[in-house]
């Protein structure tokens, strides 16, 4: 698995999807207009599961029912999808989407944020998720 990151300021959730799918960024965006859902036009893909779900059902990706409070990182999931930044402002919920994956080598957050040095995290005591959305792969 190897980090996608986002072209668009809203863009996470579609660039963990696409981490997750194995696909590129523009390919999930794409899909993703023609889902009726803009990275443009709309700041709910950061304050709402509804979005990732419908793209990760499309890619035939499960996830949980339910998000689930992040206790620790050692009883996470193999593979889910972290709500990292979580704020409140004007009382509406706001963060940032990240891939964790426990694989062969240990587990890695991949984080889509442009800016990074490198998309692949292991810096955990910095990262601070608030919930998360377990994934599984058929």
């Amino acid at each position: 698995m190897k980090p996608v990151v986002q072209e668009d300021r809203t863009g996470c959730g579609l660039a963990s999807v696409a981490t997750l799918a194995g696909m590129s960024y523009q390919q999930v965006k794409k899909v993703a207009g023609q889902l009726g859902i803009s990275v443009q036009e709309d700041s709910t893909l950061w304050s709402d599961t509804r979005y990732i779900r419908t793209l990760l059902a499309h890619y035939g990706l499960a996830s949980s029912p339910n998000t689930r409070s992040f206790k620790s990182w050692d009883t996470l999931p193999p593979l889910a999808l972290l709500a990292i930044k979580w704020h409140k402002p004007n009382n509406y919920a706001f963060w940032h989407w990240v891939t964790f994956y426990r694989g062969p080598k240990g587990a890695v957050v991949f984080d889509p944020k442009r800016e990074l040095h490198t998309n692949s995290r292991t810096d955990f005591g910095r990262m601070k998720p608030k919930w998360y959305l377990a994934v599984t792969i058929p």
